[in-house]
């Protein structure tokens, strides 16, 4: 089993270095393909972007070095090493997102208020993968979207099963159990491997 992390700081992606983010997403695997972007692009990520187009996109996101600077998530150091990355804005900010039914499914949202905020991915760095890196970014989305007014936060996981593997590329949207851990509850579950995870953050101390 591999060993858990320890020593785990979080920051905005706007204090972190360029050469850090790039370390974290990769290039050959999902991550570094994607850049973060399935959400952002309206149309079908890989017919309607290209890789070059997805990177420069991520880049101007999170303004890294630009401490200050609006940025759209956040950067996990392990032991001082750039491991991980949660994207968090608000919900409006994912044109994909107002298409999609898994947010919308059962439930009465505008999908104009920009109060409700959303963590939509996750990423980890080859070699600090399944050492329980994203609980605390989840933990650390909350005081993060609280401090930029958000009313409450919400998120998109799936169902794990003990022993089903899913892969990577699937489970960019985090597990449930990471959000549950965090203090969200669950307001819908749309499919059958998917739900809907929300936190009040008026009502979180």
């Amino acid at each position: 089993m591999t060993e858990p992390v320890s020593a785990v700081t979080v920051v905005p992606a706007n204090e972190a270095s360029r050469d850090d983010l790039v370390a974290i997403f990769g290039t050959a695997d999902y991550p570094g393909r994607c850049q973060c972007q399935r959400f952002k692009v309206a149309g079908w990520i890989w017919r309607d972007s290209t890789q070059e187009e997805r990177t420069a996109m991520l880049r101007t996101q999170t303004a890294c070095g630009r401490p200050g600077a609006p940025t759209s998530g956040l950067v996990a150091y392990v032991d001082g090493e750039p491991a991980g990355w949660v994207a968090v804005e608000p919900r409006t900010a994912y044109p994909k997102l107002r298409g999609t039914r898994v947010p919308w499914t059962g439930r009465a949202e505008d999908k104009d208020d920009d109060g409700v905020w959303a963590v939509t991915c996750f990423a980890v760095r080859k070699g600090y993968r399944g050492r329980g890196l994203t609980y605390p970014l989840a933990r650390a989305t909350i005081g993060f979207a609280r401090e930029r007014g958000a009313r409450a936060l919400e998120a998109y996981p799936m169902i794990t099963q003990p022993g089903k593997e899913i892969t990577w590329g699937e489970l960019h949207v985090g597990a449930r159990q990471v959000f549950a851990d965090a203090g969200f509850a669950e307001v819908s579950h749309p499919t059958p491997r998917r739900v809907v995870m929300r936190l009040e953050l008026s009502t979180v101390d």
